[in-house]
């Protein structure tokens, strides 16, 4: 609940404008304040949720439970098929192999936001996957990374670490997240930065 001065919110609201879409506002007017209740969708999963307690889903149905992860290294990476970073599947796919046998894990967020380069369905992202990438860590089911039906994890990343700027929206496929094996969001890297180059962070991280 936030208490603001009536005149302030009156002349505040007149030109808010959320992402073109306004969201509602219930207000209770009292003799010289204003109670304001935010709607329901402007609350952030990072006041109610921790790494472990979030969930993924998966294709077929099917539901990816995050405490699966408790005392592993996890590296989350928003992906496409049709990116010129595309060919960093392959890498990712590397560091999988060299360290899953150590508490490590890849989880790919195949998503459609970016230059709509991930137009394939889940299964047909999984057969693209296998095929050309040999790809064998975890796919999540295709969802969205940005704007108002982001997915929970990405809202979870998103609030625990920012990118380039202090900025927290997803600019590009193939952005990575590290989280440690207490749960924490210890970095994030831009497209640019390759699998290979995050290899010494990811050793670090597991000898700890």
């Amino acid at each position: 609940m936030i208490t603001l001065p009536s005149r302030r919110i009156v002349s505040s609201l007149s030109s808010v404008r959320v992402s073109q879409r306004p969201l509602p506002i219930s207000c209770t007017r009292f003799d010289s304040q204003t109670s304001v209740t935010l709607p329901r969708t402007m609350s952030t999963v990072s006041e109610k949720s921790d790494f472990y307690s979030l969930k993924a889903e998966m294709p077929g149905n099917k539901t990816f439970d995050f405490s699966d992860l408790k005392g592993k290294v996890v590296l989350i990476v928003n992906t496409a098929s049709a990116c010129g970073f595309t060919p960093q599947y392959k890498g990712l796919q590397a560091l999988y192999d060299k360290y899953k046998n150590r508490d490590f894990t890849i989880l790919g967020f195949p998503c459609n936001q970016f230059g709509g380069q991930e137009p394939l369905d889940d299964a047909g992202v999984a057969e693209f996957c296998t095929v050309n990438h040999g790809v064998t860590f975890p796919l999540m089911k295709k969802s969205e990374v940005n704007g108002d039906n982001t997915n929970e994890v990405y809202q979870y990343l998103k609030s625990q670490k920012s990118g380039i700027l202090g900025l927290t929206r997803i600019k590009w496929n193939f952005e990575k997240f590290l989280i440690d094996k207490q749960g924490n969001v210890v970095n994030r890297w831009a497209s640019t930065t390759t699998p290979q180059a995050i290899d010494a962070e990811i050793a670090k991280l597991l000898a700890a």
